[in-house]
């Protein structure tokens, strides 16, 4: 065991096993059928793009598979050293990454996260999206503020989304990571945007981080109730 927790710290292991896991995604993407609600979402996102994505912790694996080609997007991956492999994954996919994370009370405060919130600032402005989860570490399901005070800062709209797959394994951790599998249906599902105002007060903020919630709530039930609907004539 310790041998190969060994290996897996290695630079080498990292970049094979990102490699891996985006050609997996790829498979994935590619032999999955997948219904759009609302059926018009990218010409919607476009028009507001750049954008900020947001979806829940566990339910992004496949979150690089929604971008088109022509789509400039960076991710905010995790510095935590499992995050080497998803950086390396993401970038195989054609999504750029910014490293840092955030906390749940103020924003992006620690592990170089002022640095990363400037970068996607600058990401913003300089018109590519920007995509994360909206939860924080350890506390899934809760979003953060980081997100919210990242849209005041930049004047960019976040839209609420969520992808499921009718062929999945959910494993028993913190988050609920879901790991999408191939040749089943899929659903992307977009909520309505959100805007903050760059003069939203503290109970403003508030208010937007619970209706960020909310709308990512009902529009990862939507993504699921779409996938695991009942076909016609089974």
């Amino acid at each position: 065991m310790r041998l190969w927790r060994q290996i897996g710290q290695q630079r080498w292991a990292k970049v094979t096993i990102g490699i891996v896991a985006a050609e997996y995604l790829r498979f994935v993407g590619s032999t999955t059928r997948f219904t759009l609600e609302p059926a018009d979402i990218y010409a919607r996102g476009e028009a507001d793009m750049p954008i900020i994505l947001a979806f829940w912790h566990g339910q992004h694996l496949l979150a690089p598979m929604a971008r088109k080609i022509e789509h400039k997007v960076n991710m905010l991956v995790s510095r935590h050293r499992d995050g080497e492999i998803n950086a390396v994954a993401a970038q195989r996919l054609g999504v750029g990454t910014i490293r840092g994370s955030g906390n749940h009370g103020g924003g992006f405060v620690h592990k170089a996260g002022v640095a990363a919130f400037q970068a996607m600032l600058d990401s913003l402005a300089e018109g590519s999206s920007i995509a994360l989860s909206a939860d924080v570490p350890k506390v899934a399901r809760v979003a953060g503020l980081g997100i919210i005070k990242l849209a005041q800062a930049s004047g960019r709209p976040i839209y609420p989304s969520a992808i499921a797959t009718s062929r999945r394994i959910v494993l028993d951790n913190w988050d609920r990571t879901t790991i999408n599998l191939p040749f089943g249906r899929g659903a992307g599902v977009a909520a309505e945007p959100i805007g903050v105002p760059a003069d939203a007060d503290e109970a403003g903020l508030e208010a937007a981080r619970r209706l960020l919630e909310d709308r990512l709530n009902a529009a990862t039930r939507r993504a699921y109730e779409l996938v695991d609907k009942p076909r016609r004539g089974v």
